[in-house]
């Protein structure tokens, strides 16, 4: 009883750490069709905001969600200094956000250093027989599944998910309806920014903050969100779930370099067979 306890929540957590750091990504690549190669550092600066705001004294749960919103707003910044000049570029799009990356790794190295700032996990461990799970883990569990619920129902029931929608779908039937598109362009890329801000705030505690943190997840959460198809955030589920039951099987049974690249390998056999991705041929009716 014990190592299937101890499996589950492995798969458990790996699906939660794929879905956390793929739903930004989710939304501004899989819905804006934006390459952003900077993506991972937004991911990055939500781990230092978070561990800024926690050793100043700030509650780790309220420093989450400033750097949420910090890194949100610093995303709608971007967006309108740089991103919302170059939409439908996408070479210039990849060589603006490569030198956006660079720029931040080089910010954030000269300000702290290239060595890991870090926060204690807080919570402990939940004692089951013989085994231990660290409580912070269980709540990443709930968090993934808590935030990926509130996005999917702010996308798919509200006003605002319906104008994101029509306007990403269909421009120009936004346009005819007097819809403010570069009003709307430029939250959800705000929105996208705080998602992964978010995500990098959640995991600080568990991988700390470091300028290449991004580097780290950045290729996962690229192959998860393209997997998944054009259908963003339901491909985003399913090839989450897919990819982090893989990992975080293997790595259980092996170790964490191997469930990566097993990972990897079923990523490339899934896209040879399915090149559309998990929900490619949902969109064609087939």
């Amino acid at each position: 009883m014990e190592p299937i306890i101890n499996y589950l929540f492995q798969i458990g957590f790996s699906i939660s750490i794929f879905i956390l750091i793929s739903l930004g990504l989710a939304v501004i690549f899989g819905m804006m069709r934006v390459i952003n190669l900077a993506q991972g550092e937004f991911l990055m600066l939500g781990a230092y905001f978070c561990t800024l705001c926690t050793q100043s004294g700030i509650s780790l749960w309220i420093s989450i969600i400033l750097a949420a919103i910090a890194v949100g707003v610093f995303g709608i910044i971007v967006e309108r200094l740089l991103i919302q000049w170059l939409y439908g570029r996408i070479v210039d799009t990849l060589l603006a956000t490569w030198g956006l990356s660079l720029l931040l790794v080089g910010g954030i190295t000269t300000i702290f250093g290239p060595q890991s700032e870090s926060i204690a996990s807080p919570l402990g461990n939940i004692s089951l027989g013989n085994i231990f799970i660290p409580a912070y883990g269980l709540f990443m569990i709930a968090a993934s599944i808590a935030i990926l619920t509130l996005v999917y129902a702010l996308w798919r029931h509200t006003r605002y998910g319906l104008i994101v929608r029509t306007t990403m779908q269909n421009p120009k039937t936004a346009s005819t309806l007097g819809i403010n598109q570069s009003l709307v362009y430029m939250l959800t890329f705000g929105f996208g920014c705080m998602l992964t801000g978010l995500a990098g705030a959640i995991l600080v505690p568990i991988v700390g903050a470091y300028p290449t943190l991004g580097l780290v997840y950045i290729a996962k959460s690229f192959v998860t969100v393209i997997s998944g198809g054009s259908l963003p955030l339901f491909g985003t589920i399913t090839a989450s779930s897919l990819f982090g039951t893989i990992d975080g099987f293997v790595a259980t049974i092996s170790t964490s370099v191997i469930g990566e690249i097993t990972v990897l390998f079923v990523a490339i056999f899934l896209l040879r067979i399915l090149p559309l991705g998990i929900t490619g041929r949902m969109t064609r009716g087939v």
